[in-house]
């Protein structure tokens, strides 16, 4: 007997037909044999629609309403699939985040989770009862429902699994597991078979919309085994998983990118010691997340420019906050620019390998287009370019680094 978390995602559970697809695949593994436990994210459109009605209220609205508003998305698919699993014969309940409870920190709307109570989950799962679980929520330390941000599902799957001591977390989504790249862009992108932890964390860093950052994180530091599957096919996935039990690494596994960018620029900043320190202090206090930055040499010994990437749901709000501060930081102007991409380039051959940054760079400059920003780290090279080139940068880059299906 085996413990397994399923997670199915929004278009897995988009409509009532679909739910009882999903009550089906979840039968079947309680049939097998195994203790199960479902995370459901809300069904497709539904968090969209919340979040606008938000938005359409107050566009900066109160975070802590904000979630009492967005997790009922979840709550409704648990109570579906809790209902059509009971129609089929198999013995269920629903769990909302707060009835466990699932603790998270107190930043509402983008809420870490602390800890799982699963003692009576456990007990149940024990006797055969399927446990429904909410995800994307949980409950914070003032007794408010708290959710775990855009894609947080992923994380409350895996943080499960850890909880749990599960044997294995299958994530079911509408692709068939982890590409290269993405194959709506790129036609010759491959599914791999096996990703390590580092390799995939990078991927959902830089925009590969698969699996949540965060649920990646977590999975790494826990060692729970991740299965990503199609919810409409059976077919092999892809395995997330120790780079031990990977015997033959790619050089480069995967390029990615993140429309998610809007880039800013402090033109004629103080260059002087501390400057970076306040003008990126009060951005983490807003819950600001910076991202790429780049500092240019100063010619005159007194003043620079300062450029860095912030999310484009954060952009507002950073303006926001640096113009508050415009006083203390004496930068002369601020230039915004949301029409950006950032592009990666990702794999664990890099540690051992020198020219694959060269080999970007030429494929881009080639192709003529220009890099504004770049960063790396030990198994990843990120430019920032201009958005309107992202899908020639993507097939360029693929086809460079040998990664187009024969």
């Amino acid at each position: 007997m085996a413990r397994i978390v399923m997670k199915f995602g929004g278009t897995s559970v988009a409509d009532i037909e679909r739910i009882k697809n999903v009550a089906n695949r979840v039968k079947r593994e309680v049939d097998s044999g195994n203790e199960v436990a479902v995370v459901v994210s809300a069904m497709s459109g539904a968090t969209n629609q919340l979040v606008a009605w938000c938005s359409q209220i107050a566009p900066l609205h109160d975070a802590r309403e904000y979630d009492a508003v967005v997790a009922t998305g979840e709550q409704v698919t648990t109570g579906l699939l809790a209902i059509a699993l009971q129609e089929i014969g198999q013995s269920a309940r629903s769990w909302c985040g707060w009835q466990l409870p699932i603790h998270t920190d107190g930043v509402h709307g983008k809420a870490r989770i602390m800890s799982i109570e699963t003692d009576e989950m456990i007990a149940r799962m024990g006797k055969g009862e399927v446990a429904v679980v909410a995800g994307f929520q949980g409950l914070g330390p003032d007794k408010r429902i708290s959710t775990l941000g855009r894609g947080g599902s992923d994380t409350s799957a895996v943080a499960l699994a850890a909880a749990l001591k599960a044997d294995r977390c299958d994530i079911y989504t509408d692709v068939d597991g982890v590409y290269t790249t993405d194959p709506r862009i790129v036609t010759k992108a491959r599914k791999l078979d096996k990703i390590t932890y580092e390799e995939m964390l990078e991927l959902a860093s830089v925009g590969a919309k698969v699996l949540q950052t965060r649920s990646v994180e977590m999975a790494m530091k826990h060692r729970v085994r991740v299965q990503v599957l199609s919810s409409f096919e059976d077919k092999p996935g892809t395995l997330v998983c120790d780079e031990d039990e990977i015997v033959e690494k790619e050089l480069v596994s995967g390029i990615a990118y993140s429309r998610d960018e809007a880039k800013v620029t402090l033109v004629r900043v103080a260059d002087r010691p501390g400057v970076a320190a306040a003008i990126f202090g009060p951005l983490a206090e807003a819950a600001v997340n910076v991202d790429m930055i780049v500092q240019n040499v100063s010619e005159d010994g007194k003043s620079t420019d300062l450029t860095f990437t912030v999310g484009n749901a954060d952009l507002e709000r950073a303006k926001k906050v640096l113009e508050e501060h415009k006083g203390a930081l004496g930068y002369e102007k601020l230039i915004s620019d949301p029409n950006v991409v950032k592009v990666s380039v990702i794999g664990v051959g890099m540690r051992s390998h020198a020219g694959i940054a060269q080999k970007m760079f030429q494929t881009l400059a080639s192709e003529g287009i220009n890099i504004q920003v770049i960063s790396t780290s030990e198994i990843k090279i990120s430019v920032l370019i201009e958005e309107k080139y992202t899908e020639l940068a993507l097939r360029a880059l693929h086809t460079a680094y040998g990664l187009d299906a024969a």
